[in-house]
């Protein structure tokens, strides 16, 4: 078996499809080795020597006059070897064939077995050609011998004609983009984590509606009793806060009544803008009165469009792939977000006060159970919250404890549009639903009963 040497072989192809004259190969395990360089012998680029007989050079043309080694001085000697290497890197640079070789490679990875046929004498037959196309710049390169020897062989030995069709030869790659990623659309995360990446960017949902119910990027589900302001987000990109306050008079639970949105000053982009919404004004332009991110190159990657007159808007901030949906129903504001998982996590140390992040601080945690006398029954609430979320997951337990606690019937329109959102903004369907049992025993899929179980147990052994 026959192997190329290193100065233009196949590399980590591990052909030896190329048999040559024993003096241009290398050869494997089993042959002679090639005698080593005798005195006097320089190797070239291509492989064979220029000779030295004494301190002249025997080059291509005649051999130089003898001289005595006192007439050469070291520095005319070292000249000359560094100008004769330098043109024979030259010319080498010149020859084609290992593109040659690429190609042959990936027209005959596929080809196996004695049925390769005419297939394979058609890649043999582009092989030959695109040689012969290179020959001019190749003479001397031991890789271009050894291919034309190699090519001879392979086609004798398998019955192919020299006279044939041959493959169309690869496109060439295009050429490099001289600007690189900023010659794309830089305000297009999406694409522009694609062009980085070569894959498309992961995601994550977060939504607080109704008490507020919290469900975290991390699919974590509470029910807080927060008062006042909490940030929901606070990255480098986004600064989510919402405000909540009683749903009626001495109730510890609570419902968003404003949402503020400050997406960040971004260069090239958009300029600083600021949503805000509070019950019954849930306005489809930010707090400037403009629809967009400004006037910047980038400013159409944020936009606002409302889907509902006064109580669903839309906001698109492209430029970080992310999406909000801002929701009026009864008398509560809901928040959904589907943010690109880089922007979620680009938050520092000191922001680590995120609703969506960690969920609600355990002191402000509730139990979803309807507990002592609420204002709507819980049998009436289940039936009302049945008709619009069949399935009873955390949405389903939520919309009954809201009913339960206001007594407004139109909180189940809430956890129906934070259902709508999560199915339309969760990267994973599978995750659409979550199950818990009890405070704190979380599941998300409905066949997981022995978990259910495990988790009754638990709270059981906590009671004694």
């Amino acid at each position: 078996m026959w192997h190329l040497g290193t100065s233009g072989g196949f590399g980590s192809a591990g052909l030896d499809l190329l048999p040559a004259a024993e003096s241009l190969l290398v050869p494997s395990a089993g042959l002679s080795p090639i005698p080593p360089l005798v005195p006097g012998q320089l190797p070239n680029e291509a492989g064979s020597c220029w000779r030295v007989r004494g301190s002249a050079w025997m080059g291509m043309g005649r051999p130089a006059r003898r001289r005595s080694p006192g007439q050469l001085e070291n520095s005319g000697l070292f000249l000359q070897t560094f100008l004769l290497l330098f043109l024979c890197r030259h010319v080498s640079s010149q020859c084609k064939i290992l593109r040659c070789n690429s190609e042959y490679v990936a027209a005959t990875l596929h080809l196996r077995g004695p049925d390769r046929g005419s297939a394979f004498c058609t890649a043999l037959r582009s092989y030959s050609l695109c040689t012969r196309r290179t020959a001019r710049t190749c003479r001397g390169d031991l890789a271009f011998h050894s291919a034309v020897h190699g090519i001879e062989d392979l086609m004798i030995q398998n019955n192919c004609s020299k006279e044939g069709p041959t493959a169309p030869p690869r496109p060439r790659p295009p050429a490099p983009n001289p600007h690189g990623f900023e010659s794309l659309d830089m305000c297009d995360y999406e694409r522009s984590f694609l062009y980085k990446h070569g894959r498309p960017p992961g995601f994550q949902h977060c939504a607080a509606f109704g008490d507020p119910h919290i469900r975290t990027f991390h699919d974590d589900f509470h029910t807080c009793r927060v008062e006042g302001s909490w940030p929901l987000l606070d990255n480098d990109y986004l600064f989510v806060q919402a405000t909540s306050s009683p749903v009626a008079k001495g109730s510890n639970a609570t419902v968003t009544s404003k949402l503020t949105i400050i997406f960040k000053n971004m260069k090239e982009c958009i300029d600083q803008k600021v949503y805000q919404a509070e019950l019954d004004n849930v306005p489809a332009a930010f707090q400037d009165g403009s629809v967009n991110g400004g006037v910047r190159p980038g400013g159409s990657s944020l936009v606002i469009r409302e889907r509902s007159p006064g109580r669903h808007v839309e906001i698109r901030a492209s430029y970080i792939g992310t999406t909000i949906a801002v929701r009026q129903a009864g008398r509560q504001l809901s928040f959904s977000i589907r943010a690109a998982e880089e922007v979620a996590r680009a938050f520092s140390e000191e922001q680590d006060l995120q609703l969506c992040v960690g969920g609600c601080p355990r002191s402000q945690r509730m139990s979803r159970s309807p507990r002592g006398r609420g204002r709507v029954p819980a049998d009436t609430a289940r039936a009302l919250c049945r008709e619009m979320l069949p399935v009873e997951d955390v949405y389903f337990q939520s919309c009954v404890f809201d009913v339960v606690t206001s007594g407004d019937t139109n909180f189940t329109m809430a956890a129906h549009g934070a259902l709508e959102d999560a199915r339309l903004f969760l990267p994973d369907a599978e995750k659409l639903h979550i199950f818990q049992a009890g405070r704190g025993c979380s599941l998300s899929s409905p066949s997981s009963l022995l978990f259910l179980l495990s988790c009754g147990l638990w709270a059981v052994l906590l009671h004694f």
